[in-house]
């Protein structure tokens, strides 16, 4: 294992804990308007949801640029978006989102970056 590594999860360890720790260690944060605290409740789904987003829509080429890609993985994602809407169970959801990429992968219609 890499020094840089240990030091980059030491590094994300030291900012993204304090977040989490906030609703714990932060007495009188249930006295918060109903408002607000749906909005925190919904802010680290959205930053996922906006960094599965870039990692689904945008690749690199060869030379480096990033590159606005359609492929299998909008079907999975589209996928388990009515899935989970349908059923009102994200775990489906996920799980049909995963199963279609590993089978399109598995079939060749998907290449694996890098390779």
């Amino acid at each position: 294992m890499s020094t840089e590594l240990v030091l980059l999860a030491v590094l994300m360890l030291a900012v993204t804990y304090p977040s989490r720790a906030l609703g714990i260690l932060t007495p009188g944060l249930d006295r918060l308007p109903h408002a607000a605290l749906d909005y925190l409740q919904l802010v680290g789904p959205a930053v996922l949801s906006a960094i599965a987003a870039v990692t689904v829509m945008v690749v690199v080429d060869a030379g480096g640029r990033s590159v606005f890609h359609i492929g299998i993985e909008w079907v999975a994602v589209l996928a388990c978006l009515a899935i989970t809407a349908w059923r009102r169970n994200l775990l489906l959801g996920l799980i049909a989102a995963v199963l279609i990429t590993v089978v399109a992968r598995e079939m060749g219609l998907v290449a694996l970056p890098g390779i």
